[in-house]
């Protein structure tokens, strides 16, 4: 990866690079891998500048966090709010895909285990987790209130099968870096459509 100049760049640019590179760590090896120095190394700028934008590691985590899970949520409510059939699910998956295409790390900047229980980074990581399982929550409310399941441990657990179920395919595209997003969305829907028609 090319390195960022180290003068003349503006600071939002900076930023946003820095970001990336954090993103992209701590998909690889989580928070409790993340390091500040390595991430200045990368990004081609001092260890100072980096703790002058974010002061401090969890600062760093904490503005990740924070990017990935707003660009995630709006994609999200988008495609919730844009159906209440069974295509949802669909449409959802289509969102998150291309939502993460930029940086697909960021599903688990978001879900990462290692991640701070305490604190600000805490606080934000909980808040980014919470907002997501809501609309999913919301979602599988809304699609099988028509099939007639309405219990809420029913419809709990289906919400934990789905957020599962999309961290394993975010997962396996990481593995195969080569899909897009549309590789991605056109698989699932036949990994769909296939589940489907085995129920018939």
């Amino acid at each position: 990866m090319a390195t960022a100049g180290t003068k003349g760049v503006p600071r939002p640019e900076r930023e946003r690079q820095i970001l990336d590179i954090a993103a992209e760590h701590i998909g690889r090896v989580g928070y409790a891998g993340l390091s500040l120095a390595d991430i200045a190394t990368e990004a081609g700028v001092s260890k100072p500048l980096v703790y002058g934008y974010f002061r401090t590691k969890d600062g760093l985590y904490a503005a990740c966090v924070e990017r990935a899970a707003t660009i995630l949520a709006d994609a999200i409510e988008n495609a919730i709010t844009s159906t209440v059939s069974l295509e949802m699910a669909q449409h959802t998956l289509d969102a998150i895909f291309t939502a993460l295409e930029p940086r697909p790390h960021d599903w688990n900047v978001l879900f990462d285990r290692s991640a701070p229980r305490e604190g600000p980074a805490g606080e934000s990581v909980r808040n980014a987790r919470r907002r997501i399982a809501n609309q999913a929550a919301r979602g599988i409310a809304t699609v099988f209130d028509a099939t007639g399941i309405t219990d809420p441990h029913d419809l709990s657990a289906l919400t934990d099968v789905w957020m599962g179920a999309v961290t394993s395919l975010v997962n396996w595209w990481l593995r195969h870096p080569d899909q897009t997003a549309a590789d991605m969305s056109a698989r699932s829907k036949r990994l769909i459509d296939a589940l489907a028609t085995a129920q018939r």
